[in-house]
């Protein structure tokens, strides 16, 4: 039965952003539902798929699943071949933990820095809890680059759900210039030329909704 994703704009919902590209860049198929978000009729929408009130949310079947990482983890175990998380032992250990500090953290930086793909690239003064946010990310990609992402480009070599996770961050690092080791800087090359990124973020682009509080300066 076909899978079914209901997320929110593609300029702005960064947790939407994290099943999609996963599963687009798996080649699982599946279905879009997009609901937007901030509109009058946006949480009567959503409150058919899930009573959680957010999105994403994925439709297998008779189960839902919500919540970004509890999609992913449903996908890695409804497709295998997919190997969304490493098969290492060590790695995947390593790439779960980043994974939940991603899903858990970083609210400074969600804060200040909001996804938005239409936002033409520019510096903005950064507090230091942000700079702390920035700072440990950057320690995050370039360990697991250096650790386990020898055999490609990802964090842990191939794409798989860590690289989802933090597919949003890569984003706003290239939104806002916010500064970043080599490491990074070739991390963030990688994300940002995977024909599933241009798919969403010129899907994005072409959004004409506008949600105020993600416009900043």
């Amino acid at each position: 039965m076909a899978l079914t994703l209901v997320f929110g704009n593609k300029n702005y919902s960064s947790w939407s952003l994290r099943p999609w590209i996963a599963m687009k860049v798996a080649g699982i198929p599946f279905e879009e539902k997009l609901i937007p978000l901030h509109q009058p009729d946006t949480a009567a929408e959503i409150a058919k798929f899930s009573p959680a009130g957010k999105v994403p949310i994925l439709i297998d079947g008779d189960m839902t699943v919500w919540e970004s990482l509890a999609i992913l983890d449903h996908l890695a175990d409804r497709f295998p071949d997919a190997k969304l998380w490493p098969s290492d032992p060590k790695a995947k250990a390593h790439a779960r933990a980043v994974a939940a500090e991603m899903h858990a953290g970083f609210g400074p930086l969600r804060n200040h820095c909001p996804m938005n793909m239409r936002r033409p690239p520019k510096k903005r003064d950064l507090p230091q809890d942000v700079m702390a946010n920035i700072k440990r990310i950057d320690a995050i990609w370039s360990e697991s680059r250096a650790r386990f992402g020898k055999s490609g480009p990802f964090l842990f070599g191939a794409f798989g759900a860590a690289d989802a996770m933090y597919a949003p961050v890569v984003s706003r690092f290239v939104t806002y210039e916010l500064p970043a080791s080599q490491a990074s800087r070739d991390y963030i090359a990688a994300v940002t030329a995977l024909p599933a990124w241009a798919e969403w973020r010129d899907a994005g682009l072409k959004e004409t909704w506008r949600i105020a509080d993600d416009e900043v300066d």
